[in-house]
């Protein structure tokens, strides 16, 4: 079932109404659907190069408001959030995520967000923990933003053979994208200083 729902959606990047597809893919992924959207970024981005920063940019800004409705879902419906937890097999780890949350929460999302991990298990825990809102609309944008915009660029800069590096070395690319982080975090602290 979940290959032909993946091979709809991948479809859904053929169609006139493309770009709407894309947003409410990337609105659902967030919260509740099981496809990611670069299943139709991909392909139309190869399609349109020309128009990959601003697939890029529905990518994102259709996530991240699907991410508030995980989080809504995770502070306001807690019961519907666990039940989510547990279809996708993450409610046995709420304990060890909590705590993970308490202590490092805004690095749980950067990276998380980055990874192919889905993204509304992110959004619901973060609800469900009633992490800072604020801070959790940031990290949604930066990590989507990079996300998307990765994918766009490498797509539009060095076509199909590219991506298909970067889904290999995915854990080396997040792994170099965290080492910038912490370095330029580190840096600007310094700086403050």
């Amino acid at each position: 079932m979940l290959r032909k729902l993946y091979d709809w959606v991948f479809s859904l990047a053929r169609h006139r109404h493309a770009t709407r597809s894309l947003a409410v893919v990337s609105f659902a992924e967030s919260s509740f659907f099981p496809i990611p959207p670069d299943v139709m970024l991909a392909p139309m981005v190869l399609a349109r190069p020309d128009r990959a920063y601003f697939y890029a940019t529905v990518c994102t800004v259709a996530s991240v408001l699907g991410g508030l409705l995980g989080y809504a879902i995770g502070f306001f419906l807690e019961p519907v959030g666990m039940w989510m937890l547990a279809v996708l097999g993450k409610a046995d780890t709420f304990e060890a995520s909590k705590a993970l949350f308490q202590q490092h929460g805004a690095w749980v999302i950067l990276i998380k967000g980055l990874t192919p991990i889905p993204f509304k298990l992110i959004t619901i825990a973060s609800g469900i923990f009633q992490f800072n809102l604020a801070l959790f609309v940031a990290l949604c944008v930066i990590t989507r933003c990079a996300r998307f915009f990765l994918v766009a660029f490498v797509l539009k800069r060095w076509g199909e053979p590219m991506l298909a590096v970067i889904e290999k070395r995915l854990a080396l690319f997040t792994v170099l994208f965290l080492v910038l982080l912490v370095g330029a975090v580190f840096a600007v602290k310094l700086v403050g200083h």
